[in-house]
């Protein structure tokens, strides 16, 4: 259904101060079945995150939740 696209979606994420906070988000994001990959930036405070197949926005938004931060 992709082929050789990739689909990257960027979340903007409320509520990290720090590393730690970077990785528990991270972590959330790997479990979600059909994410490739996650690069999370404290610094622009956003989730970059690269999936195998579409994953619904509102899935992302809530292993973001579940770890305890907020999607803006």
């Amino acid at each position: 259904m992709f082929g050789k696209e990739k689909i990257v979606k960027t979340l903007n994420i409320e509520g990290m101060s720090c590393m730690h906070c970077v990785k528990k988000v991270e972590a959330a994001l790997k479990e979600v079945k059909g994410v490739k990959s996650v690069n999370v930036s404290l610094e622009n405070k956003t989730a970059e995150v690269t999936l195998k197949e579409d994953v619904d926005d509102s899935v992302l938004k809530k292993a973001v939740e579940d770890a305890g931060y907020e999607v803006v």
